[in-house]
């Protein structure tokens, strides 16, 4: 059974950056698509980015991009997600999550229901 660990949120001033990473265990995420989502309180999740199994192919959601970079070291078995230039609205519990094997829609990579293994959420806060 996959399981995901996010780690690297905490607290950081507009305009600064972080980078939060997405650490396997429980098997190989080598095979999966990887992406990232984040929710505020009393908001839906909203898919931020994702990378394809290999590394070849990304996307992200607009409202991130140009700032956020998406990246994966499969040997290390983790994804990495490189967020420059935060503001406010960033702020949020990121996620990461593994696709789902047996999702059969076309894929969109940036909806949560094409997804079924989470991880806890690691939390980034924006302010000054």
């Amino acid at each position: 059974q996959l399981d995901l660990v996010e780690s690297g949120g905490g607290p950081v001033q507009p305009g600064g950056s972080l980078t939060l990473s997405c650490a396997a265990s429980g098997g190989s995420m080598a095979t999966y698509a990887i992406g990232w989502f984040r929710q505020v309180p009393g908001n839906d999740l909203e898919g931020v980015s994702y990378i394809s199994a290999g590394g070849g192919v990304s996307k992200y959601a607009d409202s991130v991009k140009g700032r956020f970079t998406i990246s994966r070291d499969n040997a290390k078995e983790t994804v990495y997600l490189h967020m420059n230039n935060l503001n406010t609205e960033d702020a949020a519990v990121y996620y990461c999550a593994a696709e789902s094997r047996t999702f059969s829609g076309r894929w969109h990579g940036l909806r949560p229901y094409e997804y079924d293994t989470w991880g806890q959420g690691t939390q980034v806060t924006v302010s000054s």
